[in-house]
């Protein structure tokens, strides 16, 4: 296996111990503290190391290797005390899932100019999304450029002004304006098909700026082919699925191109004023034709796995904190260096490695905190946060109860934990016990250092905020402690390299003393705010708990 020679390098530094937590706090009690200083690298490397196992064949939901790491997580929570919080007092909770995927021979996508017909190369320049409410479909419309498809007016930007969409096919850019605070960037970068209906579009087409090259078709195509998945609700009917929309394609940089031919505004000058921040829309003078012949492919039985410390207050034990990691991963694919298991050690078995110790953290307190305590090992995080959608759409204990969560997944441990960057945060009360935990640890916070990664939208943290449910997603910071070693670097050389591929495995260099400190962190934020008087509320005027969370806004 081979790594970059920056990666590499974190080898070599001096890893920080766990170490002393900083000067005693009135909000942390003596106990509580004792119980934190308990935590475990090398217990968190061996949940790791079993969970990313080659056994496990990737932990693909739906296959013997899931089963087995899911059967580990209830074993292990079983032996800490902990009590079944799934259906029909099981640790688990069903979550049937769906795949569909587009029928390549009979789909096309066709430009219509002047009665002249243009048909596409399907893989090379288009590739179809599956339309799972809709077996057969058959779209042709005028397309109309509107940017980045985005609406946020409490930003003062709408790229759909003065321009009616309704039965027209849209084009637009991926992501958002860079101007755009980091989490709303990541929320406007992935509603676009949402807001597409909402202005009465019926198809949509996105291709990506020149210098966006994790979004380009070349390094989506491989996987796009495979389908998609959605939950399927009680009467079968699959979710989070946009039935107005007859066709949706992404298009490589030679087919966006051919879009503009007889624009009277150019491809170079709309991204111009794109990557300018400025609103746009205008008729591309082509019309097109999506033709897409959806397949079910197959049911998967997919399942979470749910149990719960409960809480020690008569009163305040009927409210709940949730701790979510996905269990699942990838499975086995494409060979990638002679190897064809995608283990997901840090993807995710680190997460549910570190949700595992500070379940152990929680058994060991003297007393359990005044609410409840739920952990959630969901599925189908790699098929579009699925699992975690279900259970904040459908979970075992009351909506309307669960007053928080926190979710864990890839915190990045490949130095030490200097710093963290608390995605969500800054939305809610929940700062509060954030900068409590952090300070006690002698940790800083840290802005987002890759906004356009659009990290806020990319775990399953976001499921329980599209519920309403203040939420955090914790992740370490670009301090390495060494001025020679740019953790923002470091991150995005693993995500380049390592990411979603075999070599997320044991044989890299993990600091496990700094995953015992997320383990910490993660603990002593959870234990704070389920002792707290008051559950979580949005900030006064918070966009996400203004557009998911009217009910539990701070006035």
């Amino acid at each position: 296996m081979r790594y970059s020679t920056s990666f590499l390098f974190s080898l070599f530094i001096c890893s920080l111990g766990i170490g002393e937590l900083h000067a005693q706090s009135d909000a942390i009690p003596v106990d509580v503290q004792r119980v934190a200083k308990t935590a475990r690298p090398d217990a968190i490397r061996n949940h790791m190391r079993i969970l990313s196992n080659d056994s496990l064949r990737g932990r693909k939901p739906g296959t013997k290797g899931f089963d087995m790491a899911a059967d580990y997580v209830v074993n292990q929570l079983k032996a800490l005390g902990l009590k079944p919080a799934g259906e029909s007092n099981t640790y688990r909770q069903d979550v049937p899932l769906r795949r569909w995927q587009v029928r390549e021979g009979g789909s096309s996508l066709t430009l219509l100019t002047n009665g002249r017909e243009q048909p596409l190369s399907y893989g090379k320049q288009f590739i179809l999304n599956p339309t799972p409410d809709h077996t057969s479909s058959d779209v042709t419309a005028p397309v109309i450029f509107v940017g980045y498809g985005v609406t946020a007016p409490e930003l003062g930007y709408d790229d759909y002004s003065g321009i009616d969409v309704k039965g027209k096919i849209v084009a637009y850019v991926n992501g958002a304006p860079n101007s755009f605070p980091s989490n709303q960037r990541a929320y406007y970068s992935s509603s676009k098909a949402e807001n597409a209906v909402a202005h009465g579009a019926v198809g949509t087409l996105a291709f990506s700026l020149p210098t966006d090259l994790r979004n380009r078709i070349e390094t989506a195509a491989p996987r796009a082919r495979q389908g998609v998945y959605r939950w399927l609700d009680k009467s079968g009917k699959p979710q989070r699925t946009y039935p107005d929309i007859k066709g949706s394609a992404s298009l490589s940089d030679s087919a966006a191109r051919l879009l503009f031919a007889n624009a009277a505004t150019s491809f170079k000058d709309a991204l111009t004023s794109a990557q300018k921040n400025r609103p746009q829309a205008f008729p591309l003078n082509v019309s097109v034709r999506m033709q897409t012949q959806t397949d079910v492919v197959e049911d998967v039985p997919g399942y979470n796995v749910v149990a719960v410390l409960p809480g020690s207050d008569p009163i305040l034990k009927d409210e709940y904190i949730v701790y979510a990691a996905h269990i699942d991963h990838l499975g086995v694919g494409r060979p990638v260096k002679g190897d064809s298991i995608y283990n997901g050690a840090h993807d995710n078995a680190s997460g549910v490695a570190i949700n595992l110790e500070m379940a152990r953290l929680f058994a060991g307190l003297p007393k359990a905190p005044k609410r409840s305590v739920l952990f959630v090992g969901v599925t189908g995080e790699e098929m579009g946060l699925l699992g975690s959608d279900y259970f904040a759409s459908n979970p075992t204990v009351p909506k309307e109860k669960i007053v928080a969560n926190l979710a864990l997944d890839m915190p990045f441990f490949f130095h030490p934990l200097l710093d963290i960057v608390p995605y969500g945060a800054e939305h809610s009360s929940l700062n509060q016990e954030v900068r409590q935990a952090a300070s006690f640890l002698g940790v800083k916070i840290s802005p987002d250092p890759i906004p356009e990664q659009t990290v806020f939208m990319r775990s399953d943290h976001f499921s329980f905020v599209r519920q309403g449910i203040p939420a955090l997603f914790i992740k370490s910071g670009s301090d390495t402690g060494n001025p020679n070693l740019d953790g923002t670097k470091l991150n995005l050389n693993w995500r380049a390299t390592i990411y979603h591929s075999p070599q997320d495995d044991m044989n890299q260099p993990f600091d496990f003393n700094a995953a015992a400190k997320h383990a910490q962190l993660q603990f002593l934020i959870g234990y704070l705010t389920a002792q707290s008087d008051q559950r979580p509320a949005w900030n006064k005027d918070d966009f996400f708990g203004t557009k998911f969370g009217k009910s539990n806004v701070v006035k």
